[in-house]
């Protein structure tokens, strides 16, 4: 059996911002406004201020307005939610994230439900997940979904074509960052999915019976070559740091040597998921300007 095709991240998510690019200057020319986010980081993570300097430069570069909020790990939840509300109130801004994680004198929670509905880009907010969750929702394009379940739909739809009915999905991982709403997303598009997690009696069992196998369970290589149907669709969202022979690296939670020789097609780590999840969060950023500009 031939190896696994490898399902490139980056290149879709180039192609996605390209596309974006011009729908930004549509809006542009229609609205007179460009689509606009600001990103609020609470202390000085240097891996979270990487990271949002990144979400800052790629957003320049399709035309958003982007700003990053910055404040102090100091500060107090009230003093966060003033900001928030502030934002909220400011119809030049349509895109509201808060970077994750915050202090520990911040109730993450409340600070999420404390941002409009309209301008939730993460789509973490409990009405956005619960329209996520109701009926089809999740085929509503006007909808604000979490950006790394849209990455991981987007990438399997690349991979497999636009219509998935029927597809058999495994999800490991139950978190609501990914697992809950990824599964959400590809109920709509009409497969079968299995939510998985680490009660679940048997996981390689249930793992085996996927045509397409979802990992987002934050463990080390957790899910091994033997756990895939030969041929499936691996799309791994893991992302964890480990030493070999003293030498950091990045592994996902599927064990890519074994796991390339099985699948019929799979995503790396780095460079499968990661780049989407950028994309969506600035194609969110239109939805949310889009709706708002009516």
């Amino acid at each position: 059996m031939a190896k696994a095709a490898i399902i490139d991240g980056k290149t879709v998510a180039e192609n996605l911002r390209a596309a974006l690019t011009r729908e930004v200057a549509a809006f542009r020319e229609r609205r007179g406004v460009a689509p606009s986010l600001r990103v609020v980081l609470v202390g000085d993570d240097p891996a979270s201020r990487s990271y949002v300097r990144s979400k800052d430069r790629m957003a320049a570069a399709v035309g958003i307005d982007s700003a990053l909020v910055e404040l102090p790990d100091t500060i107090t939840e009230a003093a966060l939610l003033a900001r928030v509300e502030a934002l909220n109130r400011d119809p030049a801004v349509h895109g509201i994230l808060v970077q994750l994680p915050l202090p520990a004198q911040i109730d993450e929670a409340r600070v999420i439900e404390a941002i409009d509905v309209a301008k939730d880009v993460d789509g973490f907010h409990p009405i956005n997940v619960g329209r996520l969750f109701s009926a089809r929702g999740a085929l509503d394009p006007t909808l604000l979904v979490p950006c790394t379940p849209r990455g991981c739909l987007i990438l399997v739809q690349e991979t497999l074509g636009r219509s998935l009915a029927g597809q058999r999905v495994v999800v490991v991982g139950r978190s609501n960052i990914v697992g809950k709403p990824v599964a959400a997303l590809l109920l709509g598009a009409d497969c079968t999915v299995t939510l998985t997690h680490s009660k679940t009696r048997d996981l390689p069992q249930e793992c085996r019976r996927a045509d397409i196998l979802i990992a987002a369970v934050g463990r080390p290589e957790l899910i091994r070559g033997d756990w895939i149907r030969p041929g499936a669709t691996v799309i791994d969202v893991g992302v964890n740091r480990v030493t070999n022979d003293g030498e950091p690296r990045l592994v996902g939670d599927v064990a890519f040597a074994e796991a390339v020789e099985v699948a019929g097609a799979i995503t790396p780590v780095p460079g499968g998921v990661g780049p989407m999840t950028v994309a969506c969060l600035l194609r969110n950023t239109l939805i949310a300007a889009s709706n708002q500009l009516g």
